[in-house]
């Protein structure tokens, strides 16, 4: 006998290892480990004789060297996960076995998951326990998710940094927050937004209050103490929610009421001083601008020509608009023809009253707006509508009173502003809207969900004016736009500071009242007073 050395005697382990693996091998096998033994068997003789130094326990030199050390990993594997022949020697209970190979067997489908659980670049994904890993910057864990439409005012306030900020790539500055504030003869609005795609934004905050500032001014020519103290302690917590944010610019107006009392003036430096808030009166000029402005996105591309009206407190802006082939980015660019009537739903409703209207005060009240309406020179309903000024006329409404029209419309059993704004009504439903509301008292106007107790008074005379606007230019259809000075303004100030346009240079604002646009181009209209 040789000396083992040289490889011709087997050592008395690698004999007993031989003899499994010969036993192994009388059992056909499928799968990977079959081929693995085909491949392999390139030289019978030496596992039959066992010739080689034996590097693994059982193994052949020659099978180590042949084998790739993946491989031989995998056969180590695929013998520890064999326990019936441990099981045999040891005498484990059934019981015992089925635990060990299931256990076995789910570690093994955990191991193939984790190894094919990898993103780009062979980096491992997001564990689902892990919430800090899918958070956009800004985000802590635990935050919900944020909304990504409407305006949900209750949650916008309880968190609106996190709530309405857009996502912002690595390495890029946030979006900047705008804010606009509106105190008119009936309301208190603020919006504070951030610019997203062009030409929109998303709201942050938003603030609404009815104050009717402008309160018994049609009879004293003055405001009253209680409408001031009421805006001023809106204008409060307005002001509280400009200072907990670093706005990049901000517009502050009062309309009507103020620019029409006596005492408009003094109660805006009553203001500053006790809110810190620089308000700014407008003309009227400006007023239906910054309302066309904010109606801009619901102006079809195919419609050619637009009578918008904004039926507000104490004034109506009425502004007739012509789109010709080059449409501007500014809507406001293609007012032909505005006027303003020192009319609105508080100071129509103190004349005739708001509580208890009768067909006949409503038909006194239309006939009045229609006075105001026949001074107004703009081009036929015919002009509008064909010829010159193309097809697709038609009217849009930005007021209480248009979106009163809709939530009653629609039985909505509360106001839901995401199903109003853009709405299209036919003049078919309009009539019936308007009837059905005269045929109600005020107390059922009151119980109404659309309407409420605040402006029950009032809605009868929004309609008088809007049935004005309807008998000058009759049109088949209107559309409902909740929105109006407060878009309007963050419109212009994000269009300004080229918010939308990143790298690129800023355009200058072409205003329609410029000389350059010319009194051909614009004819303005105040109106008579009433």
């Amino acid at each position: 006998m040789k000396d083992p050395d040289h490889g011709e005697k087997p050592s008395e382990s690698g004999a007993s290892a031989a003899g499994r693996s010969e036993a192994r091998t009388g059992a056909p096998r499928g799968g990977k480990g079959k081929r693995r033994r085909r491949k392999l068997s390139g030289s019978p003789s030496a596992i039959a004789s066992g010739s080689g130094p034996s590097g693994e326990a059982g193994r052949p030199a020659a099978l180590n060297e042949a084998e790739p050390s993946r491989k031989r990993k995998r056969r180590r594997r695929s013998k520890s996960a064999r326990p019936q022949d441990q099981s045999a020697a040891s005498g484990a209970s059934a019981p015992a076995l089925d635990a060990a190979l299931s256990d076995k067997k789910g570690g093994q489908k955990r191991n193939r998951k984790a190894r094919h659980r990898r993103g780009l670049q062979g980096r491992p994904l997001a564990s689902a326990g892990n919430p800090t890993t899918s958070l956009r910057p800004g985000e802590r864990p635990g935050d919900t998710a944020r909304p990504r439409n409407g305006e949900a005012a209750a949650q916008q306030q309880a968190r609106p940094e996190r709530l309405g900020a857009p996502f912002v790539a690595p390495g890029e500055p946030p979006a900047p927050l705008y804010a606009a504030l509106d105190l008119g003869t009936n309301n208190c609005r603020l919006l504070v937004a951030q610019p997203t795609r062009p030409g929109q934004f998303r709201v942050v905050d938003a603030f609404s209050r009815i104050v009717r500032l402008g309160e018994g001014l049609g009879a004293s020519g003055r405001l009253s103490d209680d409408a001031m103290e009421r805006s001023v302690e809106a204008l409060k917590v307005c002001a509280a929610k400009l200072g907990a944010r670093s706005i990049r610019r901000r517009r502050l107006i009062a309309t009507e009421a103020a620019r029409a009392a006596a005492n408009g003036e003094a109660f805006m430096k009553r203001v500053a001083e006790e809110t810190g808030l620089e308000l700014e009166i407008i003309d009227r000029e400006t007023e239906a601008r910054l309302a066309v402005s904010g109606c801009s996105s619901l102006v079809d591309r195919e419609t050619r020509s637009v009578v918008l009206f904004d039926i507000g407190g104490g004034s109506s802006e009425i502004a007739v608009i012509r789109i010709g082939e080059n449409r501007s980015s500014r809507l406001a660019n293609h007012i032909t023809h505005w006027t303003s009537l020192p009319v609105g739903v508080v100071t129509l409703s103190e004349r005739h009253g708001g509580e208890h209207v009768t067909p006949q005060s409503f038909e006194v009240m239309v006939r009045e707006v229609e006075a105001m309406l026949a001074g107004f020179e703009s081009p036929s309903v015919d002009a509008l509508a064909s010829g010159s000024y193309g097809d697709g006329f038609h009217l849009i409404g930005t007021s209480g009173t248009v979106t009163t029209l809709a939530g009653v419309h629609l039985d909505l059993p509360r106001y839901d502003r995401r199903r109003v704004d853009g709405l299209w009504l036919s003049d078919d439903e309009v009539s019936a809207m308007q009837a059905r509301l005269l045929s109600w008292d005020f107390a059922a106007r009151a119980a109404n969900p659309c309407i409420g107790p605040d402006r029950a008074d009032l809605v009868l005379a929004g309609c008088a004016i809007l049935e004005a606007i309807r008998r000058r230019w009759p049109s088949s259809r209107m559309r409902v736009a909740d929105r109006g000075l407060r878009e309007g303004l963050l419109t212009d100030m994000m269009a300004d500071d080229g918010a939308w346009r990143r790298g690129r240079p800023r355009r200058h604002q072409r205003s329609f009242g410029s000389a350059q646009a010319g009194e051909e181009r614009v004819k303005r209209h105040e109106g008579t007073e009433a």
